[in-house]
């Protein structure tokens, strides 16, 4: 029996051999590849060991908010789809026990309802929970980790743990706890107490990101890494004068240089032409060398 058939077998995971993963990015940049859909955490303490046993190499996707994917993907595209009642975020809480595949437009809306405070941070990010855990999500009103009180796992070997933050669960973009191979499956969150001015906050926010970001269009999220707090990469690029800039159907943003739009049916080797171009020309003007904040297979 080959994996495709084991996989099969597992309840609560549904194959899709050869298929389109254009969707699962939120650039929509042409992709195919194996998929499956995990709808419970026991069908994933399955699915771990049984591609470890293979030797299946495999890549987690939510909402694809910042991933790329490659014209054909050879990882195994796994996508969390667990079931989760609303109607838990109809009251405030001390804590929130939360899953994964949540999106965190549900949470900004709690938020909006409540008035959390510290809940501001993640406000207009397109993300799963999961997702956003994993990189330690932001605005400039600050990051997802500091409001993150535990995470759960599963293992390549299946087996199902917690992890309780420190102060040295995250840094910049970047967390220090999912190991090689591991899945986030769920967190608790917690707030900062209550403030009803958090609600216009989040609101006024919306519409600073509307204006400044291209929230509409077919993009990753920022590219790069800030090279530091002080030093704004989308400013850095505007300076290059790339803003417009493209590449088959991808290009630069007006609105914003730290955006890379797709107005058409583009595909990941334009992307990588774009990105070239835009990391020779960093290091040419400023001797700086630009670190990708997107995630992208092989890198």
């Amino acid at each position: 029996m080959n994996i495709a058939e084991q996989i099969k077998k597992i309840p609560g995971c549904l194959f899709y051999q050869d298929y389109d993963l254009t969707k699962y990015t939120t650039m929509r940049l042409s992709s195919r590849g194996d998929l499956v859909e995990v709808t419970d955490i026991k069908a994933l303490q399955q699915l771990l060991p049984l591609l470890n046993s293979h030797h299946k190499k495999y890549l987690v996707v939510g909402w694809g908010a910042n991933q790329i994917l490659p014209s054909i993907c050879e990882e195994l595209i796994i996508h969390l789809d667990f079931s989760f009642d609303l109607s838990y975020l109809d009251v405030e809480r001390e804590e929130y026990h939360l899953p994964a595949s949540l999106g965190l437009n549900y949470l900004t809306s709690h938020a909006v309802k409540f008035g959390l405070k510290g809940w501001e941070v993640f406000t207009g990010i397109p993300a799963s929970l999961g997702g956003a855990i994993y990189m330690n999500a932001g605005t400039n009103l600050g990051e997802i980790g500091n409001l993150i009180k535990s995470v759960t796992l599963v293992g390549v070997d299946g087996v199902l743990r917690e992890e309780k933050m420190t102060a040295d669960s995250f840094t910049y973009r970047h967390n220090h706890f999912v190991k090689p191979g591991d899945v986030i499956v769920g967190a608790t969150l917690i707030h900062l107490g209550i403030d009803p001015a958090i609600s216009q906050k989040i609101k006024d926010y919306l519409e600073y990101r509307k204006k400044t970001q291209p929230l509409a269009t077919k993009n990753c999220g920022c590219v790069f890494k800030n090279p530091h707090k002080e030093l704004q990469a989308g400013r850095l690029i505007d300076l290059m004068g790339l803003k417009g800039l493209t590449v088959g159907g991808l290009r630069i943003s007006p609105k914003h240089a730290n955006f890379i739009e797709n107005t058409g049916n583009s595909n990941w080797d334009q992307f990588e032409s774009l990105v070239s171009i835009i990391k020779s020309n960093m290091d040419c003007f400023y001797g700086i060398e630009f670190e990708l904040e997107v995630k992208i297979p092989y890198h």
